[in-house]
């Protein structure tokens, strides 16, 4: 008997359907039948289940790519040296606290700043933990606050170590990075350039005397805990000492604003040599003592009885107490810090050009650098 067939409901109403009759009852017409009803049931199912919330579906999909890194990349940069970047803890009668440093040499020398392990410098217990996570106790071979620098020893042998730059043919825009543990996070890499040269900055903790830097000043995020640790060029070079950083004043704004500021490693390293050699390290005066109250511009010779060290740099080429320096090699001196800054960035023995007033009547005299006390 021939059965007429409904009309199916996902098709559109009509009016007048006409009836479709099936001719013989085959298992494969009913088949085709089927899988047609199910992939159009099928359709409409998965429109209705993407537009509910409580059936929600993704289609994930995975890249094989690799990322082709050139051997200059600071992935590539990063991978070579932070190996040789130690995070450095200190407990003391000063304080605790944390830091950074870089082996100098495969004997285990560190070079670090000295407000790093100030606190630790008369007693107490300073640690240095490798990339590798071993810890050691370590020995401050020496330290100087006028540069900010100090030099650690540990027992190890071979240590992986780092190149050291030329600091002096740095540029302004030179691509650098920062490796450290900025708040004790060891293996930390940041990358920016060189924002300045020749930045006077003058650093203190409570501790010591302030230390004057002529710094390179970097907008690679410098944060508490990379002091110490090395700034570098594309090259992988150490071109910096990461030493301090600007902030707003405030305690919101006590991490990096952008304004880092590194010792120039040229500085470092002739500091360094000394410490290692002698244990402590020597740097150029003139045999002056300048009136850090004055207010107007330049550097003005103290008027008290330590103004002119007899016998010194500046009483044998004729300075006088109440001079006021101006520029020393053509470097204009706004401040008495500028001043100190400028000095301590050249070496015993140069001889260098000081324009000075003295009655409002602007002179000129040659001073041989000394070198301080030890």
């Amino acid at each position: 008997m021939k059965e007429p067939l409904n009309t199916p409901w996902w098709q559109p109403a009509v009016e007048k359907q006409p009836r479709i009759y099936i001719q013989k009852r085959n298992n494969s017409s009913i088949i085709v039948l089927v899988v047609v009803v199910s992939l159009i049931a099928g359709a409409i199912g998965a429109t209705i289940g993407r537009n509910t919330t409580d059936n929600l579906g993704a289609n994930l999909v995975q890249t094989e790519n690799v990322v082709e890194r050139a051997p200059g990349s600071i992935s590539a940069l990063a991978a070579r040296l932070i190996p040789a970047v130690v995070s450095i803890s200190v407990n003391g009668s000063g304080g605790s606290g944390t830091g950074s440093g870089f082996f100098l040499d495969s004997d285990g020398y560190i070079l670090t700043n000295n407000h790093v392990v100030e606190s630790a410098a008369k007693s107490g217990r300073i640690t240095v933990e490798t990339s590798d996570s071993k810890k050691f106790p370590a020995k401050l071979i020496g330290r100087d606050n006028s540069y900010d620098l100090a030099v650690l020893k540990i027992n190890v042998q071979a240590a992986p170590t780092l190149q050291l730059g030329n600091s002096d043919q740095v540029l302004v825009g030179d691509a650098v990075i920062a490796i450290g543990s900025p708040l004790g996070l060891s293996g930390t890499v940041t990358a920016g350039i060189i924002s300045s040269k020749n930045r006077a900055v003058t650093t203190g903790n409570g501790f010591g005397e302030s230390s004057f830097i002529n710094a390179l000043q970097t907008d690679a995020a410098i944060n508490p805990g990379n002091s110490g640790g090395p700034l570098v060029d594309l090259t992988g070079a150490v071109i910096g000492v990461n030493s301090a950083i600007a902030t707003l004043g405030v305690s919101s704004q006590a991490g990096s604003i952008g304004l880092g500021f590194a010792i120039p490693i040229n500085q470092a390293k002739k500091t360094a040599e000394q410490l290692i050699k002698t244990g402590f390290s020597t740097y150029p005066i003139m045999g002056i003592s300048v009136d850090t109250q004055f207010t107007g511009t330049g550097a003005l010779i103290s008027s008290e009885s330590a103004g002119i060290t007899p016998g010194g740099p500046a009483d044998k080429a004729g300075l006088r107490k109440g001079d006021i320096i101006i520029s020393l090699d053509g470097a204009e001196i706004e401040n008495s810090d500028e001043l100190i800054v400028v000095i301590r960035s050249k070496n015993i023995g140069d001889k260098v050009k000081v324009k000075f007033k003295r009655n409002n009547i602007t002179r000129e005299v040659d001073v041989v650098l000394a070198a301080s006390k030890k």
